[in-house]
């Protein structure tokens, strides 16, 4: 009666172990081509932005360093007892303090920021965890 069963078309033990290992394996090949896709697209958006704000940057200094220049001189005006190089300490004193905060503001910002691929890295650990631990 088991035979028969058997040979009624449904396929043996062995056949379904071995279309699950293959299923597996297909998984495992599409969440690395997805981690890979995501890491490439993540890259050149990186490589793009970058581009852009290396140019905007570029131009800033420029003008930052024109409008630097003119901050002394218009204090100079503005008050005469103080001599020019004060005026350029004083200037120069507050620059430093605020990038000093803007440094320390962008380094905590840039703490909390995950670089790593985590839509594909959480599902990867899902499909591990089931493989390992199927329910």
């Amino acid at each position: 009666m088991a035979t028969d069963l058997l040979s009624a078309g449904q396929p043996s033990l062995t056949v379904l172990l071995k279309e699950i290992l293959n299923d597996i394996q297909d998984l495992f090949r599409q969440q690395l081509v997805m981690f890979k896709t995501e890491i490439k697209s993540d890259i050149r958006k990186t490589g793009q932005v970058a581009a852009l704000m290396a140019a905007g940057v570029g131009g800033m200094a420029v003008g930052g360093m024109f409008f630097l220049i003119m901050l002394p001189l218009l204090l100079n005006w503005l008050v005469p007892t103080i001599p020019l190089w004060g005026c350029f300490g004083i200037v120069g004193a507050v620059v430093l303090a605020v990038g000093g905060i803007l440094m320390f503001v962008g380094i905590r910002r840039f703490k909390s920021f995950d670089p790593l691929p985590t839509q594909s890295v959480e599902a990867l650990k899902e499909n591990l965890q089931w493989t390992t631990h199927p329910k």
